[in-house]
């Protein structure tokens, strides 16, 4: 037996080396050419398929008895659903001796547990089925939002409505938050990025506006928990809240739930919610915060600026490319030209509900300080006299296009979108709009945007840094230096000590 069997082998193997020498020919044939034996092309030559539409998905708006706007768009790709509940609520609500008070109801909203489930066994639900529910208020609206697996959204939305609907705002969570927000003061003057921003908006709204407001111990004093609860039961209400559910659901089934969790919902003690303030700019100049301890310089450069609503956000959105990025004229000029700069940056920000800021700065090297700020202010005169070449403004206008069509990548952003439209009372068509007019945008009403925009004598220039270092000193930029105290004031048992 074992002799036939090696005669077989010995015919075999002849027939086993063919095979394989013949397939290792076959695979050499076939495998791709390694990737430096292919020809490379002039980038001059790379043609790219045009920029498709943006897709709206097919959605569903309804409102409740009670006031509540729903949007429903289905997904089925994975079996997860996630929401958001978007609130006409925020800190400009709130006086600026209790600042700080609408971001700790916020956020004791969920961490506070409801009157159905304390905190941690609130916890424990959600950690048992992978979900989520978190809740935020900010300057000028709140959030609620979840994320569920399709088997688990009864359980998941519910808890997601009882949160919103009876907070219970356990007083040691409240305790903790505050706690916690103590902790930020103390440690906010860490970061010199933190020190420019939080000034440069100072100087910008003024220190008492909710959008430039610094939480100080005494306001961390003259909050309760019955002011937490009180801001809740006056400010969150059905009839000024927007509802958004994307993912693998059931519409039938989803409105029911949401019917059964929310229809009752109603505000307990509802107050005036009025339009928050636009916002106004209440100084210029050079200001000056020393930290001893830095060895380069932060510095912003900017004034207020404007609404989406602004005649110029297209144009302005073109003109944020042509300065900003790797290939921009702050970086080209700046950063790889003078070498002044670590990072620099100059862009219009504009608020859906507000005026934003026109804010660019960086980081650089202390006896660098001052040519920094010059070359920064030439390079903003500069956009403001000379029209940008054809070859920017082509180059402008389709990194604007393709940004913001990955604003509408998945269900989820476009209805985020949708709902932030229909919040702040934009118009349904803003989309298209936008798109037309950034791709029709022309050199000439660019240079028209910037003169609009940009205003030379509104400037305000923050700069924190190390004064001994700073050579030549700020004085040589010719304006009058306005020094920053940003010492943290103390707890008043401390000041009483």
């Amino acid at each position: 037996m074992s002799g036939i069997s090696l005669r077989i082998r010995k015919r075999l193997l002849p027939l086993l080396f063919l095979f394989v020498a013949s397939f290792a020919v076959l695979l050499t044939v076939s495998w791709p050419k390694p990737a430096q034996a292919i020809e490379a092309k002039n980038y001059e030559d790379l043609v790219f398929p045009a920029l498709g539409d943006i897709n709206i998905p097919d959605y569903e708006r309804y409102e409740l008895d009670n006031g509540l706007v729903v949007y429903l768009m289905e997904d089925h790709d994975l079996p997860l659903v996630s929401g958001s509940a978007t609130f006409r609520t925020g800190d400009y609500l709130v006086s600026p001796a209790q600042a700080g008070l609408a971001e700790i109801t916020g956020q004791a909203m969920r961490l506070g547990g409801t009157f159905d489930h304390p905190p941690n066994e609130l916890n424990e639900l959600l950690e048992q089925r992978a979900a989520s529910v978190e809740t935020s208020i900010g300057a000028t609206s709140g959030s609620a939002s979840f994320s569920s697996l399709t088997e688990d959204l009864p359980d998941v939305f519910g808890l997601f409505a009882d949160v919103i609907v009876n907070p219970a705002f356990d007083e040691e969570q409240v305790a903790l938050i505050e706690g916690r927000t103590a902790g930020g003061i103390a440690r906010r003057n860490d970061s010199p990025d933190d020190i420019a921003s939080r000034e440069f908006r100072k100087q910008i709204y003024g220190e008492s506006s909710p959008y430039a407001r610094t939480v100080e111990y005494a306001n961390l004093e003259a909050i309760s928990r019955d002011d937490v609860v009180n801001f809740y039961k006056t400010t969150l209400m059905p009839e000024n809240t927007i509802l958004g559910i994307v993912g693998d659901f059931d519409p039938d089934a989803m409105k029911m739930l949401i019917a059964d969790a929310l229809g009752d919902w109603t505000c307990s003690d509802p107050k005036n919610i009025t339009a928050p303030p636009l916002g106004e700019q209440q100084s210029a100049g050079l200001f000056f915060a020393d930290q001893p301890q830095l060895t380069q310089s932060n510095i912003l450069i900017g004034h207020i600026g404007g609404e989406l609503r602004n005649p110029y956000h297209a144009s302005m959105a073109v003109l944020n490319e042509v300065l900003n990025g790797f290939g921009g004229r702050l970086f080209n000029e700046i950063r790889s030209r003078q070498g002044l700069a670590y990072s620099v940056y100059a862009f219009w920000s504009p608020r859906y509900d507000h005026n934003g800021i026109y804010i660019g700065g960086g980081q650089t090297r202390a006896e660098a300080t001052v040519p920094f700020v010059e070359s920064m202010y030439e390079e903003l005169e500069k956009v403001r006299t000379d029209p940008i070449t054809e070859t920017e403004l082509a180059f402008a206008r389709e990194s604007v296009l393709n940004s913001f069509v990955f604003n509408f990548q998945t269900p989820g952003q476009t209805l985020s979108r949708l709902i932030r439209y229909e919040f702040y009372d934009y118009p349904t068509d803003v989309v298209s709009q936008f798109r037309d007019q950034v791709e029709s945008a022309t050199a000439e009403e660019v240079l028209e945007a910037a003169q609009a925009v940009l205003v030379p004598e509104k400037l305000i220039t923050v700069v924190v840094g190390n004064a001994e270092a700073i050579s030549p000193g700020l004085e040589a930029l010719g304006a009058e230096v306005t020094a920053l105290d940003v010492s943290i004031p103390a707890p008043s048992d401390i000041q009483g000590g």
